[in-house]
């Protein structure tokens, strides 16, 4: 049988014996170490929601992988449907799209804005745009025909006072001089994205061709890869960049070649500041290890001296030193674990109550999401749990020695 830990949980069991000074002393320090999980999880929580959420943000409007010009970043490339079946078939791609970007202004009676219009069809995934569109509807775009359809930001929208159903002229300049069109806005979307919400509509492919005067078939703005799995996408981007090296040897106009970056290249400084984030989250994480290991320090010390006569008897019945620091490590272990399910309960609930109702509210225009994003990882919830427990166990290991000084004939008159 585990003495220490017999001994442990009829001393545990007793509730601190109800003493005046001990079970406060376990209460702070059960306390302690709950808020301090509770924190922790709240905080890793907000990070991964914020960092995914703003990531499949970016990711929507410009995939995993990009393919654009190599020599002139907003040119035409050649993309012919040969290339387009090579670079889908590769290993661990899941989807690839082309696009065509055209500039323009709309304009109405009171206002005009530039805005940048990205022609899609109907193999273009649109399930991103989809999730966002808060007016109308998304509509159908075709690569074969003009549907004389936009779909505008909500940003978009207000500055020029529109909404889903109106219609609005668009000019355009070409060699030809300016050219006219009159659009309907079948939908209105918003990701609270200002650095694509601010410039972006989405047209039909076809529309966006024959504004550039573009008539080769195979002649695009790019071409958007997804990946099957994200943390993949260092090496499969690697693998793109040496197919399209082989690819551009089949191209005869040099000034048409192709090449490709990720998602972290192309917008370096979001996901920059995203790994910011990370850095903010070991200094709390540190912080309320710090706190709920100071908290059963305290605690421990203060449960040693109450029970100091027990110990001066455990002494002289011949207990070990060693015998009696583990039983009040068991001991703090159980308030510990205490603790962090109390902390769990906290933590959790405070995530869903955020996920469900949205209570914490944020600066679209500064966090680019109305509400404090949070995501509940369960491995990660188990790690802070165990490193916790771990951790404040250990930290105790030191005060414990405290118990090798108590001299049994002393304590035992000791009240």
């Amino acid at each position: 049988m585990n003495l220490p830990l017999f001994i442990a949980k009829r001393i545990y069991s007793e509730g601190g014996d109800n003493r005046k000074v001990s079970r406060p002393a376990i209460q702070i320090a059960t306390f302690g170490v709950a808020i301090g999980l509770a924190v922790m999880i709240v905080t890793v929580s907000v990070v991964m929601g914020f960092k995914h959420t703003i990531r499949d943000k970016v990711i929507g409007f410009g995939s995993h992988i990009q393919i654009e010009n190599l020599l002139a970043i907003g040119s035409q490339v050649e993309l012919s449907d040969s290339t387009m079946d090579i670079l889908s078939h590769m290993a661990g791609i899941d989807h690839v799209q082309r696009y065509v970007l055209a500039q323009g202004i709309l304009k109405t009676d009171s206002d005009f804005l530039g805005v940048i219009f990205k022609g899609i069809d109907e193999n273009y995934k649109t399930d991103f745009l989809r999730q966002h569109v808060i007016d109308g509807e998304m509509p159908v775009f075709s690569g074969e025909k003009s549907t004389n359809k936009i779909l505008a930001s909500k940003l978009i929208a207000d500055k020029l006072q529109l909404k889903a159903g109106d219609r609005v002229y668009a000019y355009f300049i070409t060699d030809e001089g300016v050219k006219a069109r009159k659009f309907t806005i079948a939908g209105v979307y918003q990701t609270n994205m200002t650095k694509f919400d601010q410039a972006l509509c989405f047209t039909d492919l076809y529309t966006a061709r024959k504004l550039n005067q573009w008539d080769e078939t195979d002649i695009y703005s790019g071409a958007e890869m997804t990946v099957n799995d994200f943390n993949m996408l260092a090496p499969i981007a690697d693998d793109v960049a040496q197919q399209l090296k082989f690819i551009n040897t089949s191209i005869e106009e040099p000034t048409l070649t192709l090449a490709s970056k990720t998602i972290f290249e192309a917008y370096p400084q979001i996901f920059t500041w995203l790994q910011l984030l990370d850095i903010n989250v070991w200094i709390i994480l540190v912080l309320m290890v710090c706190v709920a290991g100071f908290t059963m320090i305290s605690g421990l010390l203060i449960i040693i001296l109450e029970r100091t006569q027990m110990i001066g008897i455990l002494k002289a019945l011949g207990a070990r030193n060693k015998t009696i620091r583990h039983t009040f490590l068991w001991f703090a272990a159980f308030i510990i674990t205490q603790g962090l399910l109390l902390g769990d309960v906290i933590g959790i609930g405070i995530v869903l109550l955020q996920q469900h109702f949205g209570i914490v509210t944020l600066d679209p225009a500064t966090y680019y999401v109305k509400e404090a994003p949070m995501e509940l990882n369960l491995p990660i919830i188990v790690t802070l749990n165990v490193a916790t427990l771990l951790i404040s166990v250990f930290v105790l290991i030191a005060p414990s020695y405290f118990i090798s000084f108590i001299h049994p004939a002393k304590s035992m008159r000791y009240e």
